[in-house]
């Protein structure tokens, strides 16, 4: 391994990201898109580090703005030719471009890394009214049966979900379940996400791109 990049593994365990941002991955990300992603994934990992300690809030703050400034909006149609793409963190990062869901997964998994419970997370679909199409959020609960957060790419501004008028809940879900959204504050559990085949077909290249760290604590 050149020494360059040696030192960098260095720095980026220094900076205390060393548990994700590790040198097989490092190896892998560069063989696949080139030595432009080491940069990247040394800027993730340093978000990951100076996270690590900050308070539950504050690591919603960073990681939304982080992924919403580091992403550009892009359609699945236009970036991957297909109708519907869910795409690895690292494959996010790498073409710097996605669409909602791909913001959503990366600070879901981000979170989760930085020891957010996923029992306080849930992805959601919503209907954006205003633009009169179907979008994604990350839903923060600070408990069970509070008024979530949302973390957004299109209004960049967290707030409660009862302050999102322009957003209608459909379904959310989770490493540990789906719940159909009824209305603000109602939902029903039904049931296991991994029938989502997107979702499994998610997990399964982030374990083949070497994000096992992201898996196990998820």
């Amino acid at each position: 391994m050149p020494l360059v990049m040696l030192l960098m593994i260095c720095l980026v365990m220094a900076q205390g990201g060393s548990k994700l941002i590790t040198p097989k991955l490092l190896a892998s990300a560069q063989k696949t898109y080139g030595a432009a992603i080491d940069k990247k994934l040394r800027s993730w990992g340093e978000l990951l580090g100076e996270s690590k300690q900050a308070k539950e809030l504050d690591k919603l703050r960073q990681v939304n703005h982080y992924f919403n400034q580091q992403i550009t909006f892009v359609s699945d149609k236009k970036h991957w030719q297909k109708e519907d793409y869910w795409a690895t963190p690292l494959e996010t990062l790498a073409s710097e471009g996605g669409d909602c869901e791909d913001y959503v997964i990366a600070k879901y998994f981000s979170l989760i890394h930085l020891g957010v419970d996923q029992k306080k997370l849930r992805i959601t679909y919503v209907k954006a009214l205003k633009l009169n199409q179907a979008h994604m959020v990350l839903a923060y609960y600070a408990k069970p049966r509070s008024d979530p957060l949302i973390l957004d790419n299109i209004n960049h501004t967290i707030m409660p979900a009862s302050r999102r008028r322009d957003l209608a809940p459909v379904y959310s879900f989770n490493g540990l379940g789906m719940w159909l959204e009824r209305m603000r504050g109602s939902s029903i559990k039904m049931g296991d996400p991994n029938r989502l085949n997107m979702w499994v077909d998610l997990l399964v290249r982030m374990e083949e791109q070497g994000l096992q760290v992201l898996l196990n604590a998820h």
